[in-house]
């Protein structure tokens, strides 16, 4: 048997795809931040994540919304108000959280 036959990741594998766009310390907490307070300001994010940096929120954010798991919105206002909120594939990723979370809880009982 080839590796394609035992693999079906062979070529593409969209499990690791997905790993690499949640994946990292800080991606998930982002998420489960703004899933819990929804559309949050930058600073607001700082606050709720505890003990991540300045530098690693910036480059997060920036990561979750090349991804596309993360929208930016900017408020033509004065001074420019900036939010962030889950995209549409963040909320379809929700139900699979919380599956996960369960999954654990129950290796841990």
């Amino acid at each position: 048997m080839s590796q394609e036959q035992n693999c079906p990741c062979a070529a593409y594998c969209a499990l690791q795809a997905t790993l690499e766009s949640v994946g990292g310390k800080w991606k998930l907490p982002v998420l489960c931040s703004l899933t819990a307070n929804g559309s949050s300001r930058y600073n607001e994010l700082l606050k709720n994540v505890k003990g991540i940096s300045n530098t690693m929120l910036s480059q997060t954010l920036r990561e979750l919304e090349r991804d596309h798991l993360v929208i930016r919105k900017v408020f033509a206002e004065i001074p420019i108000r900036v939010e962030y909120d889950l995209s549409e594939d963040s909320r379809k990723l929700q139900p699979i959280m919380l599956e996960l979370i369960k999954w654990q809880i129950s290796r841990n009982q």
